[in-house]
């Protein structure tokens, strides 16, 4: 155990990432001055640690952010949007922290890693696209008890991921985004489905794409059930519904969720803040469609 934080202007960030887990008052209090007199070098610092694999080292750096005041939900949110470095993990769990800035997202995506590993035992290879799906199946919707949040709907909670995954109740959207990323983790890849009025799931890896409804119960539709469902909802030119979208398109209709769910709430505050990263998402888009 380390028993103090000995620093100086030229003193290596190597030092500071070997006392990030050391949790006496002395070596925290030392940090938290160090990292104080570089605020900017710091908080570059700590972001770093936080994209590294080392998950406790990552929940150590997200606490001294937390505990200096450094984190900006709604500012790295709009970042996000602007970079157009778009990745659906990270973009989804930044939009919980536009709402939840101290979210400690380490705890989550261990939660998704634990998910997967245990696809992982119930797998036996060789195993088709469907057989995985099938596990993955068993495994939110029967084992972890995933389950669609039909009687309270209107609930922003289920239009955040970590709330889903701690409720393990959610939206069409965000349940399909548990079970998109749950399936990355074990090597098969999915695309995010956006039908009106559903979101879903599609499985291109085979031969002929399969689609999954998470909001029931991971159920599988062959292409022409989905081509009779958009037929049944008098939806034209319905072919493009069937191809995935992109993580922006699948973001913005998570903030378009969460403005109806606020409003209906009477949180004009929160309805309009994710009014304006919708509008942030178009504006971001139109500028580079014209470019």
């Amino acid at each position: 155990m380390k028993s103090g934080l000995k620093v100086k202007n030229d003193t290596s960030w190597n030092q500071v990432r070997r006392l990030l887990d050391d949790e006496s008052p002395v070596v925290r209090k030392g940090l938290i001055d160090y990292l104080t007199k570089c605020p900017n070098e710091g908080i570059r610092f700590l972001e770093q640690v936080m994209r590294e694999p080392d998950n406790l080292l990552a929940k150590h750096a997200h606490s001294l952010l937390v505990q200096l005041g450094w984190v900006d939900g709604v500012g790295d949110f709009l970042n996000f949007i602007r970079s157009l470095r778009y990745e659906l993990e990270s973009g989804w769990f930044l939009l919980d922290r536009t709402v939840f800035p101290g979210l400690d997202i380490s705890s989550s995506t261990l939660f998704l890693d634990r998910l997967a590993d245990r696809a992982r035992e119930l797998l036996l290879p060789p195993h088709s696209s469907k057989e995985i799906c099938s596990v993955l199946n068993r495994v939110l919707f029967h084992e972890f008890n995933f389950r669609a949040a039909s009687k309270d709907f209107s609930d922003p909670q289920n239009s955040f991921l970590h709330c889903v995954l701690e409720r393990r109740r959610g939206l069409p959207i965000t349940l399909s985004m548990v079970y998109l990323l749950v399936a990355r983790r074990i090597g098969l890849e999915l695309e995010p489905i956006g039908l009106p009025g559903r979101f879903m799931v599609g499985c291109f890896s085979d031969n002929k794409p399969f689609y999954i409804d998470a909001w029931s119960g991971g159920k599988f539709l062959e292409i022409e059930q989905m081509e009779d469902f958009l037929d049944d909802s008098s939806i034209e030119n319905s072919g493009s519904y069937l191809l995935p979208v992109t993580v922006a398109e699948t973001l913005t209709r998570g903030c378009r969720n969460l403005v109806q769910q606020y409003a209906k709430l009477g949180d004009e505050e929160n309805s309009i803040l994710f009014q304006n990263f919708v509008n942030e998402f178009e504006r971001v888009h139109q500028r580079e469609a014209n470019a």
